[in-house]
């Protein structure tokens, strides 16, 4: 069955990707970006299938614009994939107060701003699914991109707290946690902090060389039929983990935690108090 899906941050990565494959099985797609003359091929290629929208979602005002003229274009939204956000890399303290809002900025509460206008419309319809993309660097760390960690971090809290809140209401949640992919995000649309302290440096070289294997990097393209599989599940995930990377180390991480944990039960309670 046609669906009518909503996708941030199209104009290149994963969602191009996956506005491309949505349209090439039928389904209707509103594409948002900053730059939409990148949807020019789309458009050329599949009409009125797809509604490419202008939209920078650190504008909560012009997210429900957007949001509004989707809603009358299309009728409704089935699907939102929030997928807008960028990686700034550098390590905490070399981090800008100005680098440190901006990226709060856009992976939060560009997501957020996003989701508050989206929700109104699926409250409407009784339906609806809120597909947020995350990263596995919402349940783990990796050093020079903590402030990124922290944005992803807030963004599963975020996601899960509005599927408790919305569950009763036919609204369904799923966070997707990539590990790193061959896309853009760490190239020409990542930024880079300003300075650069030396006694980092070491920290930095491991980093540098963690990320030459190929192998660390998933295939972008790989990840459309898992996308399809997700929005066309009755009962979708509330969590699915992008990669094996992602599986490998998320694994290890929830071991540990569950290991510390149960070593510290005793502490744990005795704060209780009673």
């Amino acid at each position: 069955m046609q669906k009518t899906i909503f996708i941030t941050g199209a104009s290149k990565g994963f969602g191009k990707l996956w506005a491309e494959a949505l349209l090439k099985r039928g389904d209707r797609v509103a594409a948002s970006a900053r730059n939409i003359s990148a949807l020019d091929d789309l458009k050329t290629q599949y009409g009125d299938q797809i509604l490419p929208l202008q939209l920078d979602v650190n504008d909560r005002t012009e997210v429900f614009e957007v949001v509004g003229k989707i809603e009358e274009h299309f009728g409704k939204i089935d699907v939102l994939i929030n997928n807008a956000g960028f990686g700034l890399f550098g390590t905490t303290e070399e981090t800008s107060e100005k680098q440190a809002r901006e990226q709060m900025e856009t992976n939060f509460f560009g997501s957020l701003w996003v989701a508050q206008a989206v929700l109104p419309v699926m409250r409407k319809q009784k339906s609806g699914h809120i597909i947020q993309v995350s990263s596995f660097l919402g349940l783990t760390t990796l050093p020079l991109l903590g402030l990124y960690n922290a944005s992803k971090f807030a963004v599963e809290g975020l996601i899960e707290t509005i599927g408790s809140e919305t569950a009763h209401l036919g609204i369904k949640t799923t966070l997707i946690e990539p590990n790193g992919f061959a896309t853009d995000w760490a190239g020409s649309s990542a930024v880079q902090t300003s300075s650069e302290i030396t006694d980092y440096n070491p920290v930095r070289a491991a980093f540098a060389e963690s990320g030459d294997n190929p192998e660390t990097w998933g295939k972008p393209e790989a990840t459309v039929q898992p996308i399809l599989d997700i929005i066309d599940n009755g009962n979708p995930p509330k969590r699915v983990l992008f990669g094996k990377i992602a599986y490998h180390v998320v694994s290890e991480v929830y071991k540990k935690r569950l290991e510390d944990i149960e070593n510290w039960k005793e502490v744990s309670i005795a704060a209780h108090g009673h």
